[in-house]
């Protein structure tokens, strides 16, 4: 049993990203820009709804990791451009959210998408987006000191609450992961 969880970890992942990546630079200057703007928009959508819609937008906005990943691996380029530009859309349409999306779900979308680029195996990809989401979490609790996590973590540099936050970022880095390649298959279809 151990060692199915050790070679599920150790499994290289299909290029599917690198086949998508390779058809995207393919597509005229314009395609590229109406669908990273596009994406862009969307996760400027998913990410606001948290402050818009009170309880419902709590659920969706983690979604907005989603566009910043597959914008990444289209092109490395245009994934860090939809990045900034979500985090431009949001300072005019929903500022609350300004401190969240940077150092959070967008920050773990860059992760994410550099690393399905630049690694191949499962653990080497894990890694790379649980270090974005852990960091980027550590960032704003302890060098901003904003309460990122409510009542639940204080300011205040804990050894139980960083390990709490690593053994969650390293647990929703996996969601994102096996979502992303269950994804892959269909975007695949649809580019290629």
């Amino acid at each position: 049993m151990q060692r199915e969880r050790i070679k599920l970890f150790s499994k290289t992942i299909s290029n599917d990203a690198k086949k998508i990546h390779d058809t995207f630079n393919q597509h005229s200057p314009t395609k590229k820009l109406v669908l990273f703007s596009l994406l862009s928009c969307l996760a400027a959508v998913f990410q606001a709804a948290g402050g818009f819609i009170p309880v419902i937008g709590l659920f969706i906005s983690p979604l907005s990791t989603a566009p910043i990943i597959v914008c990444t691996i289209l092109s490395l380029r245009y994934g860090l451009l939809s990045y900034l530009l979500t985090i431009l859309l949001l300072f005019f349409f929903q500022p609350t959210e300004l401190i969240v999306f940077p150092f959070t779900t967008g920050l773990l979308g860059l992760g994410i998408g550099f690393s399905f680029l630049f690694f191949k195996k499962r653990f080497s990809i894990l890694f790379g987006g649980t270090a974005s989401l852990f960091i980027g979490i550590l960032a704003v609790l302890y060098i901003f000191k904003f309460p990122l996590l409510g009542p639940v973590a204080s300011t205040s540099f804990n050894v139980f609450t960083t390990g709490s936050i690593l053994l969650f970022s390293l647990f929703y880095s996996w969601i994102w992961i096996e979502i992303s390649v269950t994804s892959f298959k269909r975007i695949k279809k649809l580019v290629l």
